[in-house]
């Protein structure tokens, strides 16, 4: 193996470890958050702060700490693979469209361009990883004698649902994803190149932030959607969550804009930012720390 290939073989893998790590972190942070989001977004539940903080002590009180984390097991499941994937091909994304666009350096990629990146690592993501997705929404909004981990909600869907079922909702997920993760990537490498002075770990926090916030509201009507459609069939399978077009017309006739599709995004406004944050933090550092100890040329 040539020079080229053994530097090229290292930028890849340092990518992957350092987003694997970064979305593990991110996720677990945030996952009784998490959990409490979804509980509202399938469901016809008003949404208040109060009435999140009541899910999480309710849902302590009953089945015990740990079970703020119920699903996480299936979430890291999912988001290592589905991080170590999207930052990893991000940066091939970008260098691609570096050499697409003519442009000298990724410093002088335009900004639409930079979103395209975001989108497109996105989209190869979601598509490889989505079964884990709904496993993980499957057992977030279910008690634990229904699903006793990741294998079983498989089984299950396998054997009740189908092979089709593994991939229900996956057309709101592409949707939602194009936006959520090009506003993110776009908004946090401009801002990073916008900044003249050196990046301390508060800024990568704050620029990460930022993108998560803007990522999040801009995507946040088909992640609605998504949910009831992954989560129906476990909830007794309501008819009008079979396409995105059904489930838009419902919850909105039903539950309204700011109660139905956009239920729940003061909660995502405060962990989006959180997640992403430290998630495009944690892997600046970890790639920068692996690619010290094992340089790419």
């Amino acid at each position: 193996m040539d020079d080229k290939n053994v530097s090229a073989s290292r930028q890849v893998i340092t990518s992957l470890a350092a987003g694997a790590f970064a979305g593990a972190v991110a996720k677990t942070t945030i996952a009784p958050l998490d959990r409490c989001k979804i509980n509202f977004q399938v469901r016809q539940w008003r949404y208040t702060f109060t009435g999140a903080f009541k899910f999480l002590v309710q849902t302590y009180k009953k089945e015990g700490f740990t079970s703020l984390w119920r699903g996480n097991t299936a979430t890291l499941a999912r988001i290592i693979p589905s991080a170590a994937i999207q930052y990893a091909s991000h940066e091939q994304w970008r260098n691609l469209l570096v050499l697409f666009t003519g442009s000298n350096s990724i410093r002088e990629l335009p900004s639409h361009w930079r979103f395209v990146a975001g989108s497109l690592a996105g989209v190869t993501a979601s598509t490889c990883t989505y079964p884990l997705d709904l496993a993980r929404a499957r057992m977030a909004v279910t008690p634990k004698d229904r699903y006793a981990n990741i294998f079983q909600v498989f089984m299950n869907i396998l054997r009740e649902e189908g092979v089709s079922s593994l991939y229900r909702g996956y057309s709101a997920s592409v949707l939602g994803v194009i936006p959520y993760a090009g506003v993110s990537f776009g908004t946090y490498e401009s801002l990073k190149w916008f900044h003249q002075d050196p990046l301390t770990p508060l800024h990568r926090l704050g620029f990460g932030a930022l993108a998560g916030l803007l990522g999040q509201t801009s995507s946040y009507p088909l992640d609605i959607a998504r949910r009831r459609m992954q989560t129906s069939e476990a909830l007794g399978g309501n008819q009008h969550y079979k396409t995105i077009l059904t489930t838009f017309v419902y919850v909105y006739r039903t539950e309204g804009l700011r109660r139905g599709l956009y239920k729940g995004l003061s909660m995502n406004w405060i962990k989006g930012p959180i997640g992403v944050g430290i998630s495009f933090t944690i892997f600046d550092t970890v790639q920068y720390i692996l690619r010290w100890a094992w340089p790419l040329e």
